[in-house]
């Protein structure tokens, strides 16, 4: 669950009274645009992707306009803008009119959870308005916290010291960047960030530090981000009906993140957890239907009812459903492996039999019982599978279904269809 971008990240600042641009949706008339021109100079056009799309302006879908004709232009160019980044692909719906803020320093801010101090860290340069891997380490604070006291003034004064950042941009920076660690603490959120913090000079020289663009990223297993009260299709990376659906389903317990693929894709894989998730997106690459994570121990009903629907959209295209996930460490894996099984049942019964081989790669609490559940259930829908447990390799097993895959389009799938007498 990410959000990216001022037309909701602004929303987010307003609630700790953190500067940020002046930013306008879509629904901008000609008239508004003209007066935000005339009020600011020039303004940016950006389109609004869902989920996190990173490398927009190094694509060049950023506009720029200092009059209207250049204004409705770039939004015509923009509206409906594809991007392609990495092995992704997004489709903007719509742009956001942002005021450009003049500024002669620009900032990178973020707080997230650090795994090497295990605790919050903020990391703060600058350097900003670029991607904080080009930059040296010796430009770059990163400043641990007890997450009980929270960010603090001096941990931001210490950190621009260190850094030799120009004395005029401390002092405001030290007074607005700890309030974004009660946006990060309040709400559930595993990353904050704002790249670029632009600083423009006021009345008497005077800095303050505007936002002027904004990414987030909740903990679903953490219901406080729930009084943000937003709707749940900010959080899709599409507006396919498949996942609107499965939108419907988020709640605190398990979670439920998906996103398309490929729609011509041949391998159905529901992973559990982040790092299941990364690896198994990046090997199967354009053989998988969709990329998911649906850990966090979800109840049997829930992720009965996301089997359901997945079963629904995608196993009629597929050779092989993949369930793989890594060694859990709270997830019942009957609990899960029950729900996953009966859904497949109910989409025979509904449906009929479909040629299908089932890849199982898990491990975690009740393993060995959840999956003399799954095996009895696929046996008695006649179809083959194969199981690995907590001790096989994840990249082999992943291997091993591309392996299927592969089988299944060579004869593989003709051989199950007569086995299950489909004609």
């Amino acid at each position: 669950m990410q959000i990216t971008g001022m037309l909701w990240g602004r929303k987010l600042l307003d609630l700790v009274e953190y500067p940020h641009s002046e930013v306008r949706g879509p629904e901008l008339s000609v008239d508004e645009i003209k007066d935000m021109i005339k009020r600011h100079g020039e303004i940016f056009i950006k389109p609004v992707f869902k989920g996190g799309v990173g490398k927009k302006g190094k694509s060049g879908l950023i506009g720029r306009a200092k009059n209207i004709t250049a204004a409705l232009k770039e939004k015509e160019r923009l509206y409906f803008a594809e991007h392609h980044h990495n092995n992704a692909v997004a489709k903007s719906d719509g742009i956001t009119y942002e005021a450009a803020v003049p500024a002669d320093h620009e900032v990178y801010f973020s707080i997230s959870d650090n795994t090497n101090y295990r605790a919050p860290a903020m990391t703060l340069t600058h350097h900003g308005g670029v991607d904080i891997e080009e930059l040296p380490p010796e430009k770059i604070a990163v400043v641990p916290f007890d997450p009980l006291t929270g960010l603090k003034a001096f941990h931001v004064s210490n950190a621009l010291a260190d850094l030799g950042a120009p004395t005029p941009i401390i002092s405001p920076l030290v007074q607005n960047l700890p309030r974004l660690w009660d946006l990060y603490n309040n709400y559930g959120m595993t990353m904050l960030e704002l790249n670029p913090i632009r600083m423009m000079p006021g009345k008497g020289g005077r800095y303050a530090p505007i936002a002027c663009d904004f990414k987030c990223a909740f903990d679903l297993d953490d219901p406080a981000w729930k009084r943000l009260d937003l709707p749940p299709h900010v959080f899709a990376s599409d507006y396919s009906e498949f996942e609107q659906e499965i939108n419907q389903l988020r709640t605190y317990q398990g979670q439920s993140d998906v996103y398309i693929i490929n729609d011509k894709g041949s391998i159905t894989a529901p992973t559990f957890g982040g790092g299941a998730n990364a690896m198994v997106t990046e090997l199967l690459g354009e053989a998988a239907t969709i990329s998911s994570d649906f850990g966090g121990n979800p109840p049997y009903e829930k992720m009965n009812e996301i089997s359901k629907i997945t079963f629904k959209y995608w196993l009629e295209q597929s050779n092989v459903l993949f369930i793989i996930g890594g060694k859990a460490n709270n997830t019942d894996i009957y609990e899960t492996f029950r729900a996953i099984g009966d859904g497949l049942r109910s989409f025979f019964q509904t449906h009929g039999p479909r040629p299908l081989f089932v890849v199982v790669g898990r491990g975690g609490p009740n393993l060995i019982r959840g999956m003399g559940y799954l095996r009895d259930t696929l046996e008695s829908l006649g179809l083959p599978y194969r199981f690995f447990g907590f001790d096989s390799a994840m990249s082999e097993v992943i291997n091993y279904a591309m392996g299927i895959n592969t089988w299944m389009m060579n004869g593989g799938k003709e051989e199950i269809m007569a086995k299950l007498n489909i004609k």
